[in-house]
């Protein structure tokens, strides 16, 4: 597995990227579209962006799986927005949206998880490298 400091690079570099080709480069990856997603640090207070791709996207609701490569540990990002679900999201590169994530129970996510895979076969090569459940988070926008 990627360390830490391997996954934030990999991270930074991604979004300078994107940033620097103005969404040109990027804001796919493996057939997938990438959102960018902050989150606030719950212990911190500050806010984190990471890219991620999004393997269903459906209206404006996005599923994003918390699979952190089928390591042992849950992403540091499903921490944050575990303790606070407001985050703000980016799809390829587009404008920024409020966005309330939700993590989705034991039924919901295995009701959901075949079509993950169907969109995108390596996550369920990422759920035979680990003995923990890959959490799945639904994205929806926050409505006013």
């Amino acid at each position: 597995m990627p360390s830490d400091f391997q996954l934030k690079t990999c991270n930074a570099v991604h979004r300078r990227i994107i940033e620097l080709s103005g969404g040109i480069f990027g804001t796919t990856f493996k057939g997938m579209p990438t959102i960018a997603l902050t989150t606030i640090g719950r212990k911190s207070g500050r806010p984190h962006t990471v890219i991620l791709t999004a393997p269903i996207i459906e209206g404006d609701t996005i599923v994003v799986v918390a699979s952190r490569g089928g390591d042992p540990t849950d992403p540091a990002w499903l921490h944050n927005l575990r303790a606070n679900p407001a985050v703000e999201v980016s799809v390829k590169h587009g404008q920024p949206r409020s966005m309330t994530a939700r993590v989705l129970p034991p039924a919901e996510r295995n009701e959901l998880w075949p079509d993950v895979v169907a969109a995108h076969t390596g996550y369920a090569d990422y759920q035979k490298k680990t003995t923990r459940t890959i959490p799945l988070v639904v994205l929806t926008p926050v409505t006013r």
